[in-house]
């Protein structure tokens, strides 16, 4: 049974805010802040571009694979629970790359810091529909977790930069264990343990048939090996397969029924492969073309920071005032931009022109986080609405792996452009999501998803 919320006070449920969001805070920064690092990593530990690729990727790519699992875990034997877990186990993956000898070494604990990943923001975001369970206040709520998402992203690159020029590329992990350990203390005192009404049962097969199709998809990508596509194709196929006749599935297919979530999962995919491959690729420009040092390039960031920072509070308002059209289009529109602007890209490009694009990318990706979450929650049952933001997050991840991987198999101005297409997208689908079709679908979803479904056997 769920821990009822009616006797916490309102600082106990801000103070559970503050310790989710904490979360959150470095599992988002860890996905930009080692993109900073990656030329000094690459000159200490003589990586060639698919080992420096895999650094971003093996993290983003095991968030996106355990997401679900962890947050059907929760559910299951208990939200607090699984999120101490997942703080401990982010620590120890966190210093073990501290430590780290040699690029292998790096990947295989980057690893282990998105296993402890995984149990994060899923099962935080489900505490938190959990405690907010007013429509006022959960809208808030959910704003300030998507604004967090926006502030710590721009914040990783110039906190790295200073880092890694003072303490070495090792700080920018060294950063995550203070955090850890706040949050694993305010967890212990004042976050409720919590458990799903319905207990689902877990579903390996299908999480088997998701992690063959994503690992494949992007390796295939990185190490440029064509044929391994077939297998991504197929283990898609499967997955799509198995799902759609499972009692109790993985991933319930029924919420891409709603269009306004559809719309939200391709949105987030779009939107962070640009930034995948935005921070990945400027991240190597500045300081291998350019020769900046990392806090030059950590500086030259701020224009996107600021943007972003911004932008991301400022979106959460407009979301709760006018829906989620007009921060994606504008999102969309600002990325484009940027990206298209970028197509134009030298190694002498005016630096004044850089800072520019930096901030136009910054407010087109501030602006689009708040809307993603809360089309993927809302109309969503009250139970259903961690499993919902679980898909969103997983998006994410999917989103800055494919970014990344695409920087190995594109270059130059067919990259940009590509990005440009993907971006485009975001707006287009920011006026799609909010038609009356669109509405009227998610209507239909809701009043499906409510109902019982048997654990499955076997």
């Amino acid at each position: 049974m769920n821990t009822t919320v009616e006797e916490l006070t309102p600082r106990r449920k801000l103070l559970i805010l503050a310790t989710c969001c904490l979360s959150l805070l470095i599992v988002s920064m860890d996905s930009t802040i080692v993109n900073v690092a990656i030329p000094t990593i690459r000159d200490e530990l003589h990586a060639p571009l698919s080992r420096l690729q895999w650094i971003i990727d093996i993290y983003t790519l095991t968030l996106a694979s355990l997401l679900m699992l962890s947050g059907a875990a929760a559910d299951r034997y208990g939200r607090r629970r699984v999120f101490r877990i997942g703080l401990l186990t982010f620590a120890i993956g966190s210093l073990l790359c501290s430590l780290a000898p040699t690029i292998e070494t790096l990947i295989v604990a980057r690893l282990l810091q998105a296993v402890g990943g995984s149990m994060l923001n899923p099962v935080a975001m489900s505490i938190i529909t959990q405690v907010f369970t007013g429509r006022v206040e959960r809208a808030r709520a959910v704003g300030i977790w998507g604004a967090v998402v926006g502030i710590s992203m721009a914040l990783g690159p110039i906190v790295g930069g200073v880092l890694i020029d003072t303490l070495g590329w090792q700080s920018v992990f060294w950063i995550n264990l203070p955090i850890c350990a706040l949050a694993l203390v305010l967890t212990t005192i004042f976050v409720p343990e919590s458990k799903s009404v319905t207990v689902r049962s877990l579903d390996p097969i299908g999480q088997l048939l998701a992690i063959v199709f994503l690992f494949t998809l992007v390796f295939g990508l990185i190490e440029q090996i064509p044929m391994v596509f077939v297998v991504s194709v197929v283990a898609f196929v499967a997955f799509l397969r198995h799902e759609s006749r499972r009692v109790d599935p993985f991933i319930d297919l029924r919420f891409f029924r709603s269009v306004p979530f559809s719309a939200a999962t391709v949105t987030a995919m779009f939107a962070f492969a640009a930034l995948g491959a935005f921070l990945f690729t400027c991240s190597l420009y500045l300081q291998t073309v350019r020769h900046y040092s990392a806090v030059h390039t950590g500086l030259l960031y701020l224009a996107m920071a600021v943007a972003m920072l911004i932008c991301s509070p400022l979106s959460g308002r407009m979301v709760g005032r006018y829906g989620t059209r007009p921060s994606l289009v504008a999102a969309g529109i600002a990325m484009t931009a940027a990206a298209v602007l970028l197509t134009r890209l030298e190694a002498d490009t005016p630096i004044w022109l850089l800072i520019v694009v930096f901030a136009i990318f910054g407010t087109g990706f501030g602006m689009v986080n708040a809307p993603i979450t809360t089309a993927a929650v809302s109309g969503m049952p009250l139970d259903r609405a961690g499993a919902a933001a679980a898909v969103a997050s997983t998006s994410r991840q999917v989103g800055v792996t494919i970014g990344v991987a695409l920087c190995g198999a594109l270059t130059g101005a067919g990259l940009w452009w590509v990005i440009a297409a993907l971006t485009a997208g975001v707006a287009i689908l920011g006026i799609v999501a909010n038609t009356p079709l669109a509405e009227r679908s998610r209507a239909r979803v809701a009043p499906i998803l409510e109902q019982k479904v048997p654990t499955h056997v076997g």
